[in-house]
Parts: C-alpha cells; sequence; structure tokens
C-alpha cells in the first residue's frame, strides 16, 4: 500500500518483550543491535506449537472501500488484506529495515548504475497466482505502466519511484525481471510491494473499480472468500507454495473504535487496536492488577471485608471473591470477559505533531512559529501521553525516522530547547508585546507551566482553568490521502461547524499584540469520543501559550470534517495530527514537506505540506537523497533535510504515539507489532 494512503489513514486517531523469532523479523540485523525497548510486542511461539487451525477475527475501524493500495479509499483495512493475500517483495523487520521476503524472491540488487541503474529481481519459481500463473515480469511491467503517472485512465494516488523508471523486461535467466531506471532511485526496494496480477493493472477499468468486491486473484498464504457490509473473510490460498497457514480462515471484523470494548466482552472479536480507556480495564484484569485491587478494598472496606493480613493467599482470593460479590453482575460480567485478554503495547512507527499554518497571519513569520514552537515542554507532553502507559516517556527528535530505525538523530536543537524566556524574546522581536512590562512571576500552575503576566497584574495573576488529564495520544480521523492544509489565522470568521471557545483565563492585559492587535490562534481539535486523549494534550499546549502571552481559541470539530474541512481546507493556525514513519523517507518525506509551488489558476500546490511551511533547500536536500545510491550517503542527506525542517517551525513533532493492542490469551504470533510486518501464516492458537 503507498505511503500516501497509509498516511492518511494515520490522521485519524504491559505485555512482556520478547525476542522476535527468525519467521516474525525476516533476515538477521543483529550487526545493528538489538531493536530499543516498545519497538514491538508479540506473543511469539513456534509454528509447531500451535493447533494449525481455527478461525482468527480481527478488528477494523472500517470494511476497506478497495482492496487496491494503489488508490485513495484504501485505507488500514486495505494494508491488511492485501498483505495477507499478495506479493510482498520486501517487508520490515523490527527497526523498520526492508528484508527480501524469500517466498517471493530469491535475490535482487543493483547490477548496474552506469549509464543507467538496473535492478534484477530473482523470483521464487515456486511463486504462482492463485490462478496457477507465475509470477513474472509481465506483472511488473502492468503495475508500472499504471502507476507511472503518464496514463489518465488511471486515477493513482500517487507515482512516487515508479515515474522513475525507464522500462521493465525479463532478465537474463528463468523466473527473472529486468528494471531500468531513468533517474537514479534509492528507495527502489519500496517498489512492487504489494504486487498486484496484470489482470488488475492492464485495465484501467478493473484497476477504477479498485477491486472493491474482493481479489479475485491473489498469491498469499490467504485469498479472499467473502466480502459482506462489515466482514471480509480470508481463507487458506490451495495454491500457497510455503509455509501453511495456522489458521484456518481469519475475518476482518468492522468494529468502529468506540464500539471496541463492547465487542472485546461479546466474544466477537480476538484481536483489536483499543484506546486508553480499553486498555485501562483489560490491565486492571491481570493478577497483579487484582492483588492490588484487594489490598485497596481491604484498606477502606472496614470490618465487613476479610482480612488481608490473617491469612496471607487465601485471605487476599476471599477478598477478591468478596469484592466481586458486591459488584453490579453487569461489572462482574464484564471483567470476567476482559480477563480473557492481554493488552500488547509498544511505540506505534507513527508520531504526533504541533503543526502550525505558515500561509499567512502572525505564523507567516517564522519568529512567531519558533517563539511558539520553543513554548512547547515536548518532553511533559511525552510524559503525559506515555508514561502512564508504562511506555518510554521520550519526545521524538526527528520528522522523518523513528528512534528504533537505522540513522536516527534528533535534530530538535535546530530550533531550540523549550524556552519561555526565548520565546518571548522571539515575539518580541517580532514586534509582538504586551501594552506594559511583562515578567514570569515564578509561580506555577498544577502542570508546572510558569505564568507570564504584567508587573502591574498585581493579585489578577491568570489561572487557566482548562483541564488536561493525561493520556494516550488518539489521532483524528481522515479518509483518503493526507490531505491539504487548513489555514485559519487570528481575524478570520470563525467556522460553523465546531465548538469554539476561549482557553484560559489569561486577561487582556497580559495578550501580546502588534499595532493594537492580540495574538490569538486558532487551535483546530478533533473532538471525536476516542480523542479525549489529544484534546488533553492541546489544552495543555495552549497553557503553555499562555505563559508567553498568546492566546488560543479551541474549535472542537467530529468526524472526518476535522481533516476534510479544517487540516486540508486550511482553516486552522495550530492542529494536531499524527503522520507514520516510513522505511523510505527520502521519498515518503519530500511530498510532506516540500515548499508550496503557485498553480497556473493561483492556487497553492501543497501536496502533503499542510502546513505549507517549506524551502528550496529542503526540497534539493530530498532530491538529492532519493537519487543517492549510497545508504549511508542518503541517510546523511535525509537527516540534514530533517535539521531544516526543525528549524523552518512548521512542523513540531511530539511524541510516538502507543499501540495499544488487545489479543486473546493464546493467539501468538501477533501483537503490538510496531514496524514488523505481520506473518499472516504464523499468525494462529497455542495449542
Amino acid at each position: 500500500m503507498s505511503i500516501a494512503k497509509r498516511r492518511c489513514a494515520l490522521l485519524l486517531a504491559a505485555g512482556v518483550m520478547l525476542p522476535l523469532p527468525a519467521a516474525l523479523t525476516g533476515c538477521s540485523s543483529d550487526e545493528e543491535g538489538a531493536p530499543p525497548p516498545a519497538s514491538r510486542d508479540i506473543a511469539t511461539a513456534a509454528r509447531s506449537r500451535t493447533t494449525g487451525t481455527g478461525t482468527l477475527r480481527w478488528a477494523l475501524d472500517t470494511t476497506p472501500k478497495t482492496f487496491n493500495a494503489f488508490q485513495s479509499a484504501a485505507d488500514t483495512g486495505t494494508t491488511r488484506v492485501a498483505g495477507a493475500v499478495l506479493p510482498a517483495l520486501y517487508t520490515l523487520d523490527a527497526r523498520g529495515k526492508p528484508q527480501r521476503n524469500p517466498d517471493f524472491l530469491k535475490d535482487a540488487d543493483v547490477t548496474s548504475t552506469e549509464p543507467k541503474q538496473v535492478v534484477v529481481y530473482k523470483l521464487n519459481p515456486k511463486a504462482v497466482w492463485s490462478d496457477g500463473r507465475p509470477l513474472s515480469a509481465e506483472d511488473f511491467a502492468a503495475q508500472w505502466k499504471a502507476l507511472r503517472g503518464t496514463e489518465n485512465a488511471y486515477w493513482t494516488a500517487r507515482n512516487a519511484g515508479y515515474d522513475r523508471i525507464a522500462k521493465i523486461e525479463p532478465g537474463d535467466g528463468d523466473h527473472e525481471v529486468k528494471v531500468t531506471f531513468a533517474k537514479p532511485y534509492t528507495d527502489w526496494r519500496s517498489l512492487f510491494t504489494p504486487l498486484y496480477p496484470k489482470s488488475v493493472m492492464d485495465n484501467p477499468a478493473v484497476f477504477n473499480a479498485a477491486a472493491n468486491k474482493g481479489l479475485a486473484v491473489g498469491a498469499g498464504p490467504f485469498m479472499v472468500r467473502g466480502v459482506t457490509a462489515d466482514t471480509v473473510t480470508l481463507v487458506r490460498n490451495p495454491r500457497w507454495w510455503g509455509d501453511r497457514a495456522r489458521l484456518s480462515r481469519m475475518v476482518f471484523q468492522t468494529v468502529p473504535a468506540d464500539k471496541r470494548a463492547d465487542a472485546l466482552i461479546s466474544g466477537r472479536v480476538d484481536l483489536a487496536e483499543v484506546d486508553r480507556a480499553t486498555a485501562r480495564r483489560i490491565q486492571a484484569t491481570a493478577p497483579s492488577a487484582k492483588k492490588r485491587a484487594a489490598g485497596a478494598a481491604s484498606r477502606s472496606a472496614g470490618a465487613n471485608a476479610p482480612d488481608l493480613a490473617r491469612d496471607g493467599r487465601q485471605a487476599a482470593d476471599a477478598l477478591h471473591d468478596w469484592a466481586a460479590a458486591n459488584a453490579s453482575d453487569k461489572k462482574r460480567a464484564e471483567t470476567m470477559a476482559l480477563s480473557r485478554f492481554t493488552l500488547r503495547k509498544a511505540l506505534e512507527p507513527a508520531y504526533t505533531q504541533l503543526a502550525l499554518n505558515g500561509t499567512k497571519g502572525p505564523l507567516a513569520d517564522e519568529r512567531v512559529r519558533r517563539a511558539v514552537a520553543r513554548a512547547i515542554d515536548r518532553k511533559a507532553l511525552a510524559k503525559q501521553v506515555l508514561k502512564p502507559l508504562g511506555l518510554p516517556a521520550d519526545p521524538l527528535g526527528n520528522h522523518l525516522l523513528m528512534a528504533a530505525q537505522k540513522g536516527y538523530k534528533d535534530h530538535s536543537g535546530a530550533l531550540g530547547a523549550s524556552d519561555t524566556e526565548a520565546a518571548q524574546s522571539l515575539l518580541a522581536d517580532a514586534g509582538w508585546r504586551t501594552a506594559g512590562p511583562q515578567k514570569l512571576d515564578g509561580k506555577t500552575d498544577d502542570l508546572g507551566i510558569r505564568r507570564a503576566v504584567p508587573t502591574d497584574a498585581g493579585s489578577g495573576t491568570p489561572s487557566a482553568t482548562a483541564s488536561a488529564s493525561g493520556g494516550a495520544s488518539v489521532s483524528a480521523s481522515a479518509s483518503g490521502t493526507a490531505g491539504a492544509a487548513p489555514s485559519a489565522t487570528a481575524g478570520d470568521a470563525s467556522p460553523a461547524a465546531g465548538d469554539a471557545g476561549r482557553t484560559g483565563n489569561l486577561p487582556d492585559s497580559a495578550v501580546v499584540r502588534k499595532k493594537g492587535r492580540p495574538l490569538v490562534l486558532r487551535f483546530v481539535l478533533p473532538a471525536d469520543s476516542g480523542s479525549s486523549s489529544l484534546r488533553a494534550v492541546g489544552e495543555r499546549i495552549a497553557r503553555m501559550l499562555e505563559a508567553i502571552g498568546v492566546r488560543t481559541e479551541i474549535t472542537k470539530v467530529e468526524g472526518e470534517g476535522y481533516f476534510r474541512n479544517y487540516i486540508a481546507s486550511g482553516k486552522y493556525d495550530l492542529a494536531l495530527y499524527s503522520w507514520p514513519a516510513t522505511a523510505y523517507p527520502a521519498t515518503d518525506g519530500r511530498p510532506i514537506y516540500a515548499k508550496p509551488q503557485p498553480a497556473a489558476d493561483g492556487s497553492l500546490v501543497v501536496e502533503q505540506n499542510y502546513t505549507r511551511v517549506g524551502t528550496d533547500q529542503i526540497d534539493q536536500l530530498f532530491d538529492e537523497a532519493v537519487s543517492e545510491l549510497d545508504g549511508g550517503a542518503s541517510r546523511s542527506l535525509v537527516g540534514r533535510a530533517d535539521a531544516r525542517i526543525w528549524a523552518a517551525a512548521g512542523s513540531v513533532p511530539l511524541y510516538q504515539r502507543p499501540e495499544l493492542v488487545a489479543m486473546r490469551k493464546g493467539v501468538v504470533n501477533a501483537g503490538a507489532f510496531g514496524f514488523v510486518t505481520p506473518r499472516y501464516q504464523d499468525i494462529g492458537f497455542r495449542k
């Protein structure tokens, strides 16, 4: 699936860390050391320790509108199905490093760089489509022609990489494919995954129909058996040549995020991403949690409760029984149902950012953007979100690589550390000042944020009332590609949709002004029930900005309108949303941070750069990185691009999102995958 589509799907919204078997990681990357903690959390088991049968029910947000991963409607469900039924020439390990998939590829390498880059793929001779036809150069060529961007009849989402190919032909040996590039392309491993049969790619009508009733032909351990309004059923592929799937069937069940807890309790699903509240309920059913709860109940229950100290473990069991007997029948039944699940948690290969719309208004001034960015205590926000979950609570220091990836470096120093006084100085330099002298009063609120107040404020020191409740990041939802950029600047009319209102109690005298106009920024946040944690982060950011005299007006928006009507259309000053990480940052980072270009009709082409902040230098570094075939040199150029992105202050990464997965006890080789590509044929039930 294209990264653009996966990115869009993400604009939404303690297991023991076990070593991954070779079956899950692909080729070894021991030379780079073990992945960092919390990079994945998977219940591993040898294939021989699974039952070899059974049906797994896996929750999806929505039923896929398409099974064509290269269409704009593709989403996470599309990715899941494609991963189980279509060829993936390369998979990702726990560090997000591409690994050759031997089920489909015996070898692949750059065989020439002069006069053109040539890559020869040696296919596994056993690899066949479910109709019996071997994988061949015809499939590669059909996919290239459909995705290269020159055929208007194909409604493609993007053509990155495919537009650099000059020709595709059979290689010198059997089962070989020779790909000649017109321009050097460092991320050639990103191509042809997933690979579709020529029957889908050869015909624009079939391509555009999006295979929305399933995939008639595939080449994976599973094949699509049926599609309904809320399920996609996969069964074993009888022509599969690799390790036999340990499950008889896999059913992807549509369950909206706010219905996941009910689905787990009712037993309708076995595997599901969950929100923080549901994760807490599952954690509370763990034995250690029960013992802690028993101790707390003993201290507060008085003489009517069993004496915990009297009989040791027996008393603890008795106390648990006593507490359960005094709980409501519904509560007790729900707890019993959730105790059948375990929580797997990791740092998702995705990050939440504060976006600053630099189109016009105050944030068009780089000094103001830098002031806002430096007023944000990223460490405090990461701690708020991740520490309660037992995950590493470090802020992310890179736009293009996650901490687990090779080449990761913290480039936030190009912007500067959190510093309220430095932020105030930047505002003053840009002409934004309070009416009178301003100082930090030395006092902090309940979140540890120092207040900036005018020296004559006396006893009227402001105290923001918005509460931040802490919690895991749940990003806002959007369909299609990660859209265009909204721009709501101070003085614009407030949108009709949503719930807008001033935050905090910052008095007018404490707000910085320029030519008499107060600095007020519109902050757009999602209002969906699953986004409470993100709203808490946004409200805390608003309070941090009060410390430098910046007032925010929060607009809360529900549903897809959050992205479509605000982020994509430019009606915001500040916003929170998430980007997924990628194994190919030179390719996939450019459209997000490219300098917007004027179109012939006077509009602005922003690609995926919804902050509309970019520079020619950033574009040049991406162009050089994507054409540099030396991996180390390409990563160095990507790093330099990231430092410049930090300095431009259009996007401020805050933290990696938590990945929380509820999994029925007994399910193995699944969980919080992190970067790891699921090996669907190994997922099963423990004997």
